[in-house]
């Protein structure tokens, strides 16, 4: 993702900057001016959580628009991105912003672009938005007490609705049963509240860790993953648990621990979420995934005589096809997923309490669960790395990855439209492309093992950095 000194540019999942060099109070109020033709009569939501300067963020935004007559409803408390999507939905607002930089390390914060129906903004809006913010020189501002006084600011917390309709989403009495100990990691981010009530709601007995308010995420990355959760795999592995539950930053993300200690990749909860809404609450639908998430997810929709969408990395794409293909179940392999009849952006709150509905319904383990799944289907290991590359070392790696497609030096398929991804004879695929939020090269392989999806990877490594 490359941009031009200090030029606005949204990413996949929105626009995310260093703190204090690009993500400054002018760049903030400039994207605000830009939204403002989004927002209709009923007005804007705007959202924000835990990050350094976030709460500052959310005023700034709010301060232009109602400096413009723009109606704004801000909610007053950290809170998860799928609340903001949740409200922006059930209010029938145009629009709604969160401040957010949500799996990005400590020194980023960002702006996410709500749209109607609460799904994320489409490429087309965010290249209006950075047009118009570019060239825009000055922005008005007016005081937030002056507004409220003039009935066009309001406060608002709408954490309650989002619980109550995630609830009648899923069978609180089989989850009742279940009598399910969860061991809770927010890594610092803001899902505490909602998911730590959801639970108890359900009788979950619940313990909590990395909840308090730190701003730098406990000097990791606050994205659920097989490395970022160690701490979270040795509490359950050597404790009494039957699952370690993790969001990312902004809650839109699950990472998931089995009874046993182990990290459940999320293309494999995508499978076995997918499996559980075909086979047991009978219901139908292809399934929407991203290019780098599981090919298990085609082989039962094969076996169910469903079909897959494969789209481009960005959650935007899942949700736009999800709409179009009438699709029951859209997830991607970072962890991001949702269910026809929630909302259409991913929801890593919700995805935690449908993962226990399946386990309290069919009365078993989630180590059963994928077991049981790789005994019907095979095996599917996915390794990954990524990769910081400086710009002007960018077009030479893509020569080499294309110089070796072109000496065609193995039988396999080849696609482009999201980077490069290559398909082999067995099935195994494998991965490169740039990353949209973040300043990296991701490579992503999946095999019928784990050590082949290794040497996958370390194969391209070499083919791309010059090794």
């Amino acid at each position: 993702m490359i941009k031009e000194n200090n030029e606005i540019k949204f990413g996949l999942g929105g626009w995310r900057e260093i703190i204090g060099e690009s993500f400054t109070r002018d760049n903030v109020q400039k994207i605000a001016y830009a939204v403002l033709d989004q927002v209709d009569e009923k007005g804007i939501v705007v959202s924000y959580d835990r990050r350094f300067l976030s709460k500052n963020a959310a005023k700034w935004v709010s301060e232009v628009m109602v400096a413009y007559d723009k109606k704004v409803f801000l909610i007053n408390r950290p809170m998860p991105t799928p609340v903001l999507m949740y409200t922006v939905k059930e209010m029938g607002v145009n629009c709604g912003i969160a401040i957010t930089a949500s799996h990005n390390p400590a020194e980023y914060n960002g702006i996410k672009v709500i749209t109607k129906g609460g799904l994320d903004a489409d490429i087309s809006l965010t290249n209006e938005i950075e047009t118009i913010a570019n060239s825009v020189e000055k922005v008005d501002i007016k005081s937030l007490i002056t507004a409220k006084k003039a009935g066009i600011y309001k406060e608002i917390n709408p954490v309650n609705d989002y619980i109550d309709a995630v609830l009648d989403l899923v069978d609180k009495d089989n989850i009742i049963d279940g009598r399910f100990k969860i061991l809770l990691d927010p890594m610092f981010g803001v899902s505490k509240h909602a998911l730590s009530t959801l639970l108890y709601s359900c009788r979950c007995e619940v313990e909590v860790i990395n909840d308090s308010h730190d701003a730098f995420f406990g000097g990791k990355l606050p994205s659920p993953s097989l490395h970022t959760l160690s701490k979270l795999k040795e509490i359950v592995r050597n404790g009494d648990y039957n699952l370690g539950v993790a969001t990312d930053g902004d809650a839109d993300r699950i990472g998931i621990i089995d009874e046993k200690g182990n990290f459940v990749h999320p293309s494999i909860l995508i499978a076995l979420i997918y499996k559980y809404l075909l086979e047991v609450k009978k219901l139908k639908g292809p399934a929407v995934r991203n290019l780098t998430t599981s090919h298990l997810i085609d082989a039962i929709a094969k076996k169910h005589n469903e079909k897959v969408v494969e789209v481009k990395v960005g959650f935007k794409h899942i949700s736009e096809n999800m709409l179009k293909h009438k699709a029951l179940i859209g997830g991607e392999s970072s962890g991001g997923l949702t269910v026809s009849g929630h909302i259409m952006g991913k929801d890593g709150i919700f995805a935690a309490l449908i993962i226990l509905e399946m386990l309290a319904t069919t009365k078993m383990t989630m180590s059963q669960h994928v077991n049981a799944l790789f005994e019907e289907y095979g095996e599917f290991h996915t390794y990954e790395k990524s990769f910081k590359i400086k710009d002007d070392q960018i077009e030479a790696t893509k020569n080499r990855l294309s110089n070796y497609i072109a000496s065609k030096a193995e039988e396999f398929k080849m696609f482009d439209f999201d980077g490069i991804k290559i398909v082999y004879p067995d099935d195994s695929w494998i991965s490169v492309r740039e990353s949209g939020t973040e300043p990296l090269y991701r490579i992503i392989a999946e095999a019928k093992t784990k050590e082949k999806a290794k040497t996958l990877v370390e194969k391209y490594e070499k083919i791309i950095f010059n090794k």
